[in-house]
Protein backbone atom coordinates (compact mmCIF):
# COMPACT_ATOMS: atom_id res chain seq x y z
CA UNK A 1 0.00 0.00 0.00
CA UNK A 2 1.50 3.33 -1.06
CA UNK A 3 1.80 6.06 1.56
CA UNK A 4 0.06 9.27 0.59
CA UNK A 5 2.24 12.34 0.85
CA UNK A 6 1.48 15.88 1.96
CA UNK A 7 -0.07 17.99 -0.82
CA UNK A 8 2.02 21.07 0.06
CA UNK A 9 4.76 21.91 -2.43
CA UNK A 10 8.18 20.42 -1.64
CA UNK A 11 6.87 18.48 1.36
CA UNK A 12 7.52 14.74 1.23
CA UNK A 13 6.21 13.85 4.69
CA UNK A 14 3.37 11.31 5.00
CA UNK A 15 -0.15 12.73 5.10
CA UNK A 16 -2.15 12.38 8.33
CA UNK A 17 -5.14 14.65 7.65
CA UNK A 18 -7.39 15.70 4.77
CA UNK A 19 -8.42 19.29 4.10
CA UNK A 20 -11.65 20.11 2.27
CA UNK A 21 -12.97 23.57 1.41
CA UNK A 22 -16.71 24.27 1.57
CA UNK A 23 -16.83 27.40 -0.56
CA UNK A 24 -20.55 28.03 -0.06
CA UNK A 25 -20.01 28.29 3.73
CA UNK A 26 -16.52 29.89 3.62
CA UNK A 27 -15.28 26.98 5.71
CA UNK A 28 -12.13 24.86 5.64
CA UNK A 29 -12.69 21.41 7.15
CA UNK A 30 -9.65 19.51 8.44
CA UNK A 31 -10.34 15.91 9.36
CA UNK A 32 -8.68 12.52 9.63
CA UNK A 33 -6.93 11.23 6.53
CA UNK A 34 -9.61 10.20 4.04
CA UNK A 35 -9.69 6.56 3.04
CA UNK A 36 -9.29 7.46 -0.61
CA UNK A 37 -7.70 10.45 -2.31
CA UNK A 38 -10.55 12.59 -3.61
CA UNK A 39 -10.46 15.41 -6.15
CA UNK A 40 -10.63 18.89 -4.60
CA UNK A 41 -9.23 17.71 -1.25
CA UNK A 42 -5.72 18.15 0.09
CA UNK A 43 -3.78 15.66 2.20
CA UNK A 44 -1.57 17.32 4.82
CA UNK A 45 1.27 16.12 7.05
CA UNK A 46 1.10 16.71 10.81
CA UNK A 47 3.14 19.93 10.65
CA UNK A 48 1.06 21.53 7.88
CA UNK A 49 -2.20 20.38 9.50
CA UNK A 50 -1.19 22.03 12.79
CA UNK A 51 -0.19 25.29 11.08
CA UNK A 52 -3.25 25.51 8.82
CA UNK A 53 -4.89 28.92 8.58
CA UNK A 54 -7.85 29.92 6.44
CA UNK A 55 -8.39 33.07 4.41
CA UNK A 56 -9.74 36.09 6.26
CA UNK A 57 -13.46 35.69 6.93
CA UNK A 58 -13.30 31.91 6.68
CA UNK A 59 -13.80 29.44 9.51
CA UNK A 60 -11.59 26.39 10.14
CA UNK A 61 -13.39 23.32 11.47
CA UNK A 62 -10.99 20.70 12.88
CA UNK A 63 -12.50 17.24 13.09
CA UNK A 64 -9.20 15.54 13.92
CA UNK A 65 -7.36 15.90 17.21
CA UNK A 66 -4.69 18.59 17.38
CA UNK A 67 -1.95 16.06 18.12
CA UNK A 68 -1.17 13.72 15.26
CA UNK A 69 0.60 10.74 16.77
CA UNK A 70 2.00 8.63 13.96
CA UNK A 71 3.26 5.85 16.26
CA UNK A 72 0.85 3.39 17.85
CA UNK A 73 -0.02 4.21 21.45
CA UNK A 74 0.40 1.81 24.37
CA UNK A 75 -3.37 1.18 24.32
CA UNK A 76 -3.21 0.32 20.60
CA UNK A 77 -0.45 -2.21 21.23
CA UNK A 78 -2.28 -3.79 24.20
CA UNK A 79 -5.49 -4.07 22.13
CA UNK A 80 -3.54 -5.71 19.30
CA UNK A 81 -1.88 -8.18 21.70
CA UNK A 82 -5.27 -9.06 23.21
CA UNK A 83 -6.74 -9.65 19.75
CA UNK A 84 -3.82 -11.92 18.80
CA UNK A 85 -4.20 -13.92 22.04
CA UNK A 86 -7.94 -14.29 21.44
CA UNK A 87 -7.40 -15.47 17.86
CA UNK A 88 -4.77 -18.00 19.01
CA UNK A 89 -7.06 -19.67 21.55
CA UNK A 90 -8.34 -23.06 20.48
CA UNK A 91 -12.04 -23.03 19.71
CA UNK A 92 -14.33 -24.11 22.52
CA UNK A 93 -15.52 -27.68 22.09
CA UNK A 94 -18.99 -27.93 20.67
CA UNK A 95 -21.59 -29.11 23.15
CA UNK A 96 -22.61 -32.71 22.67
CA UNK A 97 -25.57 -32.94 20.43
CA UNK A 98 -28.59 -34.24 22.23
CA UNK A 99 -29.75 -37.47 20.73
CA UNK A 100 -33.44 -37.60 20.10
CA UNK A 101 -35.67 -40.26 18.64
CA UNK A 102 -38.71 -39.44 16.54
CA UNK A 103 -41.81 -40.99 18.14
CA UNK A 104 -44.54 -39.36 16.10
CA UNK A 105 -45.34 -37.07 13.18
CA UNK A 106 -48.28 -34.85 12.27
CA UNK A 107 -47.94 -33.05 8.95
CA UNK A 108 -44.66 -31.15 8.99
CA UNK A 109 -44.34 -31.38 12.80
CA UNK A 110 -42.35 -34.11 14.54
CA UNK A 111 -42.55 -35.37 18.13
CA UNK A 112 -39.10 -36.13 19.52
CA UNK A 113 -38.09 -37.96 22.71
CA UNK A 114 -34.72 -37.23 24.32
CA UNK A 115 -32.72 -40.39 24.96
CA UNK A 116 -31.12 -38.77 28.01
CA UNK A 117 -27.40 -38.45 27.18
Amino acid sequence: MAVRRCSRSACARPAVATLTYVYSDSTAVLGPLATFAEPHTYDLCAEHAERLTAPRGWEVVRLAPQVYDEAPSHDDLVALADAVREAARPPAPAPEAATAVEVGRRGHLRVLRDTGH
